[in-house]
């Protein structure tokens, strides 16, 4: 590992045939970085199960390569900031969109702590305010990383999804949240994990991000041929200041 700090990440969560490559870009840039003592994964709730805003509360995750422990204490501390977080198992037992990410996680950081984030209130205000409690609580933390878990635009022509999915990266590159929701809204997009990205956007830039530089871009078609209903991926970094 170097000595530059980690940046935040977006990175796709389909399967791995699909948009594990896409995934590959963002996690490449936790190379020649500083190892963060946590690593905080947002991602949106698919099944409607549990709270709106659930934390993984305590325990371990485990897969394939082996165990990875949950950071108990950022937990409860951003329990303590904020009452829109809820310390709930329920949320994550279907969802995939954190678990995928771990990993690559394994693969490239080996032993670190982890706190999953799964989102079912995706709205404004409440993504607003888990970045800014996340801004807060990190701030305790010397390294730490901050990884948003979405898709782009699903089922669409290929050419039609790089469209709207252009329009979507081009706020996500400004950190324009409010852009974010507001051409999402305006074009249709259905990028699932919105709510997530919007909670890292906002917590970057208040630790000091200016701007997020898009790594990689791909459609389902890259993989399939099929270019008639793609789903979208992005890899992106966000350096904090």
């Amino acid at each position: 590992m170097g000595e530059r700090k980690p940046p935040s990440l977006i990175s796709p969560h389909a399967g791995y045939i699909y948009s594990g490559p896409v995934a590959a870009h963002s996690y490449l840039q936790l190379e020649d970085r500083v190892k963060p003592e946590v690593v905080v994964v947002l991602g949106p709730n698919h099944y409607g199960i549990g709270s709106p805003v659930s934390i993984y509360p305590e325990g371990e995750w485990i897969t394939p390569l082996g165990s990875v422990k949950i950071d108990e204490r950022l937990a409860l501390r951003l329990a303590e900031l904020s009452d829109i977080f809820t310390l709930d198992e329920v949320s994550h037992l279907r969802e995939h969109s954190i678990e995928v990410q771990i990993p690559f996680l394994q693969y490239v950081l080996g032993d670190f702590k982890l706190l999953p984030i799964c989102l079912l209130d995706q709205g404004l205000k409440t993504c607003l305010e888990v970045g800014r409690c996340l801004a807060e609580a990190l701030k305790d933390y010397g390294n730490f990383l901050l990884v948003a878990s979405t898709d782009l635009t699903h089922y669409e022509p290929d050419e039609v999804a790089r469209g709207k999915d252009s329009l979507a990266l081009e706020r996500v590159r400004e950190l324009d949240v409010e852009g974010l929701y507001q051409v999402i809204r305006e074009k249709d997009i259905s990028m699932c994990g919105y709510g997530a990205v919007a909670a890292v956007l906002e917590a970057s830039r208040r630790l000091g991000a200016k701007r997020a530089e898009i790594l990689k871009y791909a459609t389902s078609g890259d993989v399939t041929g099929d270019r008639d209903a793609v789903v979208g991926y992005a890899a992106v970094k966000i350096e904090l200041e």
